[in-house]
């Protein structure tokens, strides 16, 4: 199975067939899977399944999706795509809670200029605190202030848009968005520019520990807080 194309594979399987260590979840219109490479503490993708009327070579990238000539079923493949990253968001927060006692931000979107056939919606937690975060160009594919990860919601927006600015946007320049990918590196949440990858995954590790650290602290005064009051009332009665 080919590296470049095993989305596509995985988008025309019924996902009965696919193994439980990559398939996550699926619907009559979407299947879910683990990110082989995540970049976050949790990362999905989330594909459109090859259902008529819709085609391979439709569903090849975002790029071809927008221009295939039907604008409604382009914008009727996103928001299902949508719908079902907002269940996944709602499943993530559940095992953040489980897991780590808090919840935080959650990313949803797609790259400019994607790596893989098949169009595919990126869902990853914002921390950015991984192993599989090796270089540059995989940092930047994610940083949501250069412009190559394109968030869900903008991406709707064109849809909304004058035709021409639609147009434009969904024209998607290989070369544009590649080039983004070359920015240096800085710490999206600061800004704070940063010499090197292992310099910047030590200060992301340094970013998230912190607020995890405040958001534990802000649960624990709150249950306090309700205990207190809980006491308070039962003293009263």
């Amino acid at each position: 199975m080919s590296a470049l194309t095993v989305l596509r594979t995985y988008a025309q399987t019924n996902p009965a067939k696919i193994p439980p260590s990559i398939l996550f979840s699926h619907t009559e219109t979407s299947i879910t899977i683990y990110d082989a490479f995540p970049k976050g503490i949790f990362h999905f993708l989330i594909l459109p399944r090859v259902q008529e009327p819709l085609t391979v070579s439709e569903l090849s990238n975002l790029r071809t999706l927008l221009l295939s000539g039907d604008k409604a079923r382009a914008k009727q493949v996103i928001s299902a795509l949508n719908e079902d990253a907002k269940t996944l968001r709602q499943e993530i927060q559940e095992e953040m809670k489980s897991r780590y006692g808090f919840t935080w931000g959650i990313w949803t979107g797609f790259h400019g200029a994607p790596s893989m056939d098949h169009l595919h919606l990126h869902v990853l937690s914002d921390d950015l605190c991984s192993e599989r975060m090796k270089n540059k160009k995989h940092y930047n594919s994610f940083h949501p202030k250069l412009g190559f990860f394109l968030d869900i919601d903008e991406v709707l927006s064109w849809f909304d848009a004058e035709d021409s600015y639609y147009t434009s946007m969904a024209k998607l320049d290989t070369k544009h968005y590649e080039s983004m990918l070359k920015e240096d590196l800085s710490c999206w949440r600061c800004n704070a520019s940063m010499k090197n990858i292992p310099t910047l995954k030590a200060h992301l590790q340094e970013e998230w520990d912190t607020q995890a650290k405040r958001e534990k602290a802000k649960i624990e005064r709150r249950r306090k807080m309700e205990e207190k009051s809980a006491g308070d009332k039962a003293a009263a009665e």
